[in-house]
């Protein structure tokens, strides 16, 4: 067992958690495992592979520990992996007494903004619960889950304030399969992947509406400036420390091409229906997953306004997805933004 992680616990039985445990427990890790549903668990004890996501995958069973009471897991746990969606993580943090994250080692699988306080987890962490960002590790793409459970060479960074704690937690994901880097980039980091979603789903919509690959490359680009924008030139307002966006990493530019252009991209096929006339309901019912593009979309417009930084091509997907504007009217102006 790592010293510095200690036991190791996964919050969140989805695509991501899943392929997470996978990667974990492939390197000769026990993980405790949170599933809220009793039934998944049940499935996963006795099938050995999770009923709903990356299905292939199989688990040895004395790697894995799932259970469903969320105050036994975390009073067990040293190292705690956050791998549910963006839109259930406060609701999942607040059913526990708060004393029962301090001491814990706090990763963030997370690739999207709390929607309840439009914040990303490390900041509501230390809001809310005085927490100590040195304890605090993201994990950030490009890597689709579909691509870890066929083990397909994929590559994932880890950005901390601690280099010792980032490093381990880095050397507990690496393996043939992946390769894995580190940077102090916290911020940057989660708000590149919090923009990708976004701009994802306006790939999708693009594709649906009949725009080709001319398109968008020149769309994409621009996605990039903007990325770049907000967090370059306006890194004193959402950076809140000395360390500077690395935008050297495949976090930034990588994630952004694969979550645009892969098939295996929630946030492009839940723009491609809203592209075709799938209401957002339809389309969340249609995937049975959540596209965090759509919540982050709403809450970047909120960062925007209250920071004045300018972000055309994500407000333009926000009144698409949250005030009704036609995605033909919105594509037909953002061409005359494109350069």
């Amino acid at each position: 067992m790592d010293k510095q992680l200690g036991q190791i616990g996964i919050i969140g039985n989805g695509s991501w958690g899943t392929a997470l445990a996978k990667i974990l427990t492939d390197n000769g890790k026990t993980i405790h495992w949170w599933i809220r549903n009793e039934e998944a668990i049940t499935y996963l004890k006795n099938r050995n592979h999770n009923p709903h996501y990356l299905t292939s995958v199989r688990f040895m069973p004395d790697t894995i520990l799932p259970t469903s009471n969320l105050t036994e897991m975390l009073a067990a746990c040293d190292t705690v992996i956050v791998a549910v969606p963006s839109a259930y993580a406060q609701k999942v943090i607040e059913q526990v007494d708060k004393t029962l994250w301090q001491n814990k080692n706090i990763i963030s699988a997370i690739k999207g903004i709390l929607p309840d306080s439009n914040v990303l987890l490390n900041d509501y962490l230390t809001a809310k619960l005085n927490y100590p960002l040195e304890r605090y590790v993201s994990i950030m793409g490009p890597c689709h889950a579909e691509e870890v459970a066929e083990e397909r060479l994929s590559y994932l960074t880890f950005s901390g304030l601690c280099d010792k704690l980032t490093c381990s937690a880095s050397a507990a994901f690496n393996n043939v399969y992946i390769n894995t880097l580190c940077n102090h980039d916290i911020w940057g980091a989660q708000f590149a992947a919090v923009l990708k979603n976004i701009f994802a789903v306006g790939a999708g919509i693009a594709h649906s509406l009949g725009y080709g690959d001319n398109f968008l490359s020149v769309y994409i680009t621009n996605c990039y400036r903007e990325m770049y924008h907000f967090l370059q030139d306006h890194f004193e307002k959402v950076h809140p420390s000395n360390e500077h966006p690395d935008f050297h990493t495949s976090a930034y530019l990588g994630d952004l091409l694969v979550t645009c252009y892969s098939l295996h991209s929630r946030n492009r096929t839940f723009g491609a229906m809203i592209g075709k006339g799938y209401s957002v309901k339809a389309a969340m019912l249609e995937m049975n997953m959540v596209a965090e593009g759509y919540y982050a979309a709403r809450g970047m417009q909120s960062i925007s306004k209250e920071f004045s930084i300018p972000i055309p091509i994500a407000t333009m997907i926000y009144q698409v997805l949250w005030e009704n504007l036609n995605p033909s009217d919105g594509f037909r102006k953002l061409e005359q933004l494109l350069s």
